[in-house]
């Protein structure tokens, strides 16, 4: 008898998958050459190489496809992402370990994403309803990495949430000077030595941050 789990989906189901993933590429494509500003169902469709009319038929309309793009992975790295080769061990460390690797896996995220670092110095200057949804999958992120990562030992210590924008903000302000110059505070940006030493800090900060009392 045949596992039906085994059988290869229809052509149908794969074409589907195959047109979907073409469009979220043509997303990124679109906005790195042209900007929030041309970013529309016609060019995406056009990128893409696919009737405009299979944009709304599998997502609904351009909004519904900037939250499947942007919650996909290749604009902002997804919890997981951050987590490592194994997340249980990750998770299995002392606060203060679990907490920096998160950081470093943050900072080579962002490294590696020119993209991203593209949308993020646009959207200092453009804010429209397109940024504003990548904006509010940032928050998701946000609330997410907190419940996975926090725990009570963060929880116990309110400072933290604010110690950990500062951070968020500070690699990301970092990540984006590093586009246009290489030296900044005397670190070198565009080296892995730089980013090295501000993750050594980052391993400094955790530890003290979370030997700190519970008030």
């Amino acid at each position: 008898m045949i596992d039906p789990g085994t059988l290869a989906p229809p052509p149908r189901a794969r074409d589907r998958a195959a047109t979907e993933e073409r469009i979220l590429a043509a997303v990124g494509k679109v906005l790195a050459r042209d900007g929030f500003g041309a970013l529309g169902v016609n060019a995406i469709a056009k990128q893409a190489g696919v009737d405009k009319v299979l944009i709304y038929r599998y997502f609904g309309g351009l909004p519904e496809l900037l939250r499947t793009w942007g919650a996909s992975g290749r604009f902002w790295p997804r919890v997981a992402d951050l987590l490592g080769d194994d997340p249980p061990a990750l998770l299995a460390r002392p606060p203060a370990e679990r907490y920096a690797r998160f950081f470093r896996h943050f900072i080579d995220e962002l490294r590696v994403r020119p993209l991203t670092l593209e949308v993020l110095a646009a959207e200092v200057v453009e804010r429209n309803e397109l940024t504003a949804i990548l904006e509010a999958e940032r928050e998701a992120w946000g609330d997410e990495a907190t419940r996975v990562l926090g725990g009570e030992a963060f929880a116990a210590r309110p400072f933290m949430r604010g110690v950990t924008l500062l951070l968020v903000a500070g690699v990301q302000y970092l990540a984006l000077r590093s586009r246009k110059i290489r030296v900044f505070g005397g670190v070198d940006l565009r080296s892995d030595e730089g980013w090295d030493e501000l993750k050594r800090s980052i391993d400094e900060i955790a530890q003290r941050l979370f030997a700190a009392p519970h008030a």
